[in-house]
């Protein structure tokens, strides 16, 4: 018989339930970060992120390929994870492991998420100048690729390529998390980028970058207005995404475990 015929109907794996006890210790120590050290790992995920668009703006432009392009973005999610830094879409599973076991709150989830998202955000927009002041040559290549975010409508294609990217994005940190050797991330990194930014799915940070670098050299048809009128449904559905195609899966296998903590 196999070991999981020995298993009860209310009994979870041993792997699963030692995920489970190092999510909420990991969700708990991000929710109960001070406010220096939020700004901080949030300010260096956004310089990470923006050293990855830049090396995905160079291989694309020497390859034309999107799928090589996610090779070279790849080494962003490995220096997020390696550097301990902090990224907006990773708070859509530790956290909301730590809260589900009674180890967090709502109001640190929002302060969490809230700070991370505007200190990625302005890192990127600063590093991206910097980017396109001394890459010229990816001008070109970074402005089709923004007119791609900015012209894309609020639609069911929208919503759907942004459900998916959050559900990505989430599906990799889960990846990480359950890795025991670090071969076994380094292959998580590389899928989650492959997924993401391979497919060409939304991601409200990583493709805000984009936009950043366009409007920093004055791209024709990319605005600040544009920008927000996608980037709004975008993160929201990045939300909703990770949280229904991942994370909630993944509490109700754990739900058991909540109960005996209880």
């Amino acid at each position: 018989m196999s070991a999981i015929n020995d298993l009860g109907d209310d009994e979870v794996e041993p792997e699963v339930e030692e995920s489970f006890g190092e999510g909420v210790l990991e969700g708990r120590e991000r929710l109960h970060r001070s406010t220096r050290v939020m700004v901080t790992t949030g300010l260096l995920g956004g310089v990470e992120i923006a050293f990855a668009v830049m090396v995905y703006l160079t291989v694309l432009q020497a390859t034309g390929s999107h799928l090589l392009g996610a090779l070279g973005f790849s080494i962003g999610f490995v220096a997020l994870y390696l550097a301990h830094s902090e990224l907006f879409t990773e708070g859509f599973f530790y956290p909301i492991v730590a809260i589900f076991a009674g180890e967090g709150s709502l109001a640190q989830l929002v302060r969490l998420w809230a700070i991370t998202l505007v200190t990625n955000l302005v890192a990127g927009w600063a590093l991206m100048w910097v980017v396109v002041t001394a890459l010229p040559d990816l001008h070109g290549t970074l402005t089709e690729e923004a007119l791609h975010y900015v012209e894309a409508s609020f639609g069911w294609e929208s919503v759907a390529l942004a459900l998916l990217g959050g559900g990505a994005i989430t599906l990799m940190t889960r990846m990480q998390a359950g890795s025991t050797t670090e071969v076994g991330t380094l292959v998580a990194s590389v899928a989650g980028a492959v997924l993401l930014v391979g497919v060409g799915l939304f991601h409200s940070v990583l493709d805000s970058f984009i936009v950043f670098g366009a409007l920093h050299v004055g791209a024709d048809g990319v605005t600040y207005a544009g920008w927000l009128q996608w980037f709004w449904h975008v993160a929201l559905f990045n939300v909703v995404g990770g949280l229904v195609l991942v994370t909630l899966p993944r509490l109700l296998r754990a739900s058991t475990l909540v109960d005996l903590r209880g």
